[in-house]
C-alpha cells in the first residue's frame, strides 16, 4: 500500500511541477486501478480512499486546482462510458462497503468545507446539501453501524426506545448509563436556553414527545400525556399495515410552535417510509413487503451525531418492519448542514485511514407485535467487530 502511494506521489509531484513551469493542461495515461490511486493522492487523500472512486479502466478523471492554488487540488468529475468498472480494474466495487460513502463525505468536508462559527463556540468546517445522500441496505437484518470506529450501540438502542416511549427526561437515560443528553439537560444549559424554571433533565417537547403527542400542550417531563396530541408513530404503523402505497407516511419532530420550549431543537427532523409490495409470484414464494426509510437531517455532526443517527433510523425501520409484517429494505439519509467540528478533524483523519469491515446484523430473541412492547434485551447485535473507539468531545 505504501509502495503504490509513493509511486502516485512521485507522479503528482511531476504533474505539479509541469503546471508551474508550463501552465498548460496535461493528459496522464495510467493502467488499471492506479488511476484512482493517482486521483486520491492528487487530492491529498489517504491511498485507502481510492476505493471510494468509481471509474472504469476506459474512463477519465478531470482534476484541477481551486482558484489556481496548487495547495487546493479539486476533482471536477469522472467521465466513463459505463457505470461499472472492467473486471480488469483490480478492485471489485460490487463488494465495496457502504461505509465508504460516509468516509468520503467526511474527507470532502474536511478538505473543502467552509470554516464557520456555531452556537457551541467550537467552530466547524461545513458543506451545505451534499450532492449524494447516504444509502444503506437493511436487507438480511443488516445494521449499518460504522466499523471504522466503535459506535455506542447500547446508547443508540436505549435512546431509540426512549423516543418511542415519548419520554423527555434525560435522567431516564442517565440511569441506564447513557449520558448523551446530560449536557443539554443540565441546569446551566437550561438556564442559557431561558428554561431555568424546569428541573434538571427536563428537555421539553423533544423528539419522542413530537412522535407520540404532536400538538399537545407540554407541561413538564413528569406529566402523563396519554391520549393527548397526534400519535404520529402509531399512525405510521397503521398506514403501513392498511394503506402501504400512501405517500403521506411521515414522522416529524419539527414543530415550530414548540421549538423555544425545547432544550435542543431536533437535528433529524423528518422521515418518510415507503413500502415496496411483492408481486403475486413473490407472494407465492413467501416474500413480504419491503420497508424503506428516508430521513432528512438539518444539522449533521459527522463525527459523533451522524454515525448515531444512521444506526438509530436503521433500527427504527427494523422495528417498524417487525410489527407490520414487512422486511427492512433500505435507509437513505439526506443532509442539510453537514459539518465537522474543528476539534474532531484530527481523530476523523485517523478514522479515514481505516478500512471498513462488514456491518453487523440484528437478531430478534422473540417475536414482537407492538412497537411499545420492544425492550432492549429483545434485540441481539451479531458480529460487530469495529476498530477501537476514537475520542471526540461533544459540543453542547
Amino acid at each position: 500500500m505504501q509502495h503504490i502511494s509513493d509511486r502516485a506521489d512521485a507522479v503528482v509531484a511531476q504533474i505539479k511541477q509541469y503546471h508551474r513551469l508550463e501552465k498548460k493542461d496535461l493528459v496522464v495515461f495510467t493502467h488499471g486501478h492506479f488511476s484512482i490511486v493517482l486521483v486520491a493522492r492528487f487530492l491529498n487523500l489517504p491511498v485507502q480512499m481510492a476505493r471510494s472512486f468509481l471509474m472504469s479502466t476506459t474512463g477519465a478523471a478531470v482534476l484541477s486546482y481551486h482558484h489556481r492554488s496548487f495547495e487546493e487540488p479539486v476533482l471536477i468529475g469522472f467521465f466513463s462510458p459505463t457505470m461499472h468498472p472492467s473486471p480488469t480494474c483490480g478492485i471489485d466495487f460490487s463488494q465495496r462497503s457502504e461505509e465508504y460513502q460516509y468516509l468520503e463525505l467526511v474527507a470532502n468536508v474536511i478538505r473543502f468545507g467552509e470554516v464557520r462559527q456555531d452556537r457551541t463556540g467550537t467552530g466547524t468546517k461545513a458543506l451545505f446539501a451534499p450532492q449524494n445522500p447516504l444509502k444503506f441496505t437493511l436487507r438480511d437484518n443488516t445494521l449499518p453501524l460504522l466499523t471504522t470506529k466503535r459506535v455506542f450501540y447500547r446508547g443508540v438502542l436505549e435512546e431509540l426506545l426512549w423516543f418511542i416511549a415519548g419520554r423527555t427526561d434525560s435522567k431516564w437515560l442517565s440511569e441506564r448509563n447513557v449520558h448523551i443528553w446530560d449536557g443539554n439537560g443540565s441546569t446551566e444549559f437550561l438556564q442559557k436556553r431561558g428554561l431555568g424554571h424546569r428541573r434538571e433533565g427536563d428537555l421539553g417537547p423533544v423528539y419522542g414527545f413530537q412522535w407520540r403527542h404532536f400538538g399537545a400542550k407540554y407541561v413538564d417531563a413528569d406529566t402523563n400525556y396519554q391520549g393527548q396530541g397526534v400519535d404520529q408513530l402509531a399512525h405510521v404503523i397503521e398506514q403501513i399495515k392498511t394503506n402501504p402505497t400512501d405517500r403521506r407516511i411521515l414522522l416529524s419532530a419539527w414543530n415550530p410552535i414548540d421549538l423555544d420550549n425545547m432544550a435542543l431543537p431536533p437535528c433529524h427532523i423528518l422521515c418518510q417510509f415507503f413500502v415496496s409490495l411483492p408481486t403475486e409470484a413473490e407472494k407465492a414464494q413467501g416474500e413480504k413487503p419491503r420497508l424503506s426509510c428516508q430521513m432528512y437531517q438539518r444539522s449533521c455532526d459527522l463525527g459523533l451525531g451522524v454515525p448515531f443517527n444512521i444506526a438509530s433510523y436503521a433500527l427504527l425501520t427494523h422495528f417498524i418492519a417487525a410489527v407490520t409484517g414487512c422486511t427492512a429494505e433500505e435507509l437513505t439519509l439526506v443532509m442539510g448542514d453537514a459539518h465537522v467540528y474543528l476539534d474532531h478533524v484530527e481523530p476523523l483523519q485517523e478514522q479515514l485511514l481505516r478500512e471498513p469491515r462488514t456491518f453487523p446484523t440484528i437478531r430478534w430473541r422473540r417475536a414482537v407485535e407492538s412497537i411499545d412492547d420492544i425492550r432492549a434485551d429483545d434485540i441481539e447485535l451479531v458480529d460487530y467487530a469495529p476498530y477501537g473507539k476514537l475520542d471526540m468531545r461533544m459540543s453542547v
